[in-house]
């Protein structure tokens, strides 16, 4: 089932990333944080992109960056060169109507009683921060967000985060730049490569993990090393077929 819903909103948050509100009039939206919902559009090109012909639906999965509740849901959306969905959500503009269809996804938290941490990269922070905003209202233990971007520039929703970890004294909040080209005094390289230095132990939390797909592998490999257990990583569940491919 597909809603149309009205952009009342579009924020640039980095050179490439916009958020997008949306709003379905008389609709309360239901889903987990950390699910996704797709944006959908008639392909209206002179040839052939990717596995796009003109006049195809062109579906595409994109994060609530928001908590559920209410008739508006957010998606924090990055532009490729070659990205059909992503180019035609950067021309949007505010009442402009776009198509979005059901919540579907396997990554939520499983337990806000337990401590956690949150570990992405990119655009994969976008189910992050949903689920950290829901955590922080329901959870009763700690938490610790582990965020990598290539520079200060590309990090998305850095306010918001300091904002959170500011207000909240169970959120501990750690940034890794992969480019130290540029002037940074924190930490660099790649967010897996620093769980041993940032985490004391790792059977004692719950890990979830989102970024592109060899991130994800690296990560939970990583982990399995450090001796957390399988049922305590969570992921997409998608990214070891992708990374194969």
């Amino acid at each position: 089932m597909s809603e149309e819903a009205e952009v009342v909103a579009v924020h640039r948050l980095t050179p490439r990333v916009k958020q997008f509100r949306l709003r379905v009039p008389d609709h309360e939206f239901d889903f987990d944080p950390g699910q996704h919902t797709t944006v959908q559009f008639e392909f209206d090109g002179e040839g052939a992109v990717g596995d796009a012909e003109p006049g195809d639906t062109v579906v595409r999965p994109y994060t609530a960056t928001n908590t559920p509740g209410g008739d508006q849901v957010t998606l924090a959306i990055k532009v490729y060169d070659d990205g059909l969905a992503s180019a035609y959500m950067h021309e949007r503009r505010v009442g402009d109507t776009v198509t979005i269809g059901e919540f579907e996804g396997n990554l939520a938290v499983d337990d806000p009683d337990e401590d956690v941490a949150f570990v992405s990269t990119g655009t994969g922070i976008t189910p992050m921060i949903a689920m950290l905003k829901r955590y922080l209202e329901v959870g009763s233990g700690h938490v610790h967000f582990l965020y990598g971007e290539k520079d200060q520039e590309h990090v998305i929703y850095r306010e918001t985060l300091e904002q959170l970890a500011s207000e909240h004294a169970n959120l501990d909040y750690t940034l890794v730049l992969s480019d130290s080209s540029y002037e940074w005094n924190g930490r660099v390289g790649h967010v897996q490569d620093h769980l041993d230095d940032v985490f004391d132990s790792f059977d004692d939390r719950d890990f979830y993990v989102c970024g592109v797909p060899q991130m994800v592998v690296d990560t939970t490999e990583e982990l399995a090393a450090l001796d957390a257990p399988d049922e305590r990583v969570f992921t997409e569940g998608w990214e070891d077929g992708a990374v194969e491919e």
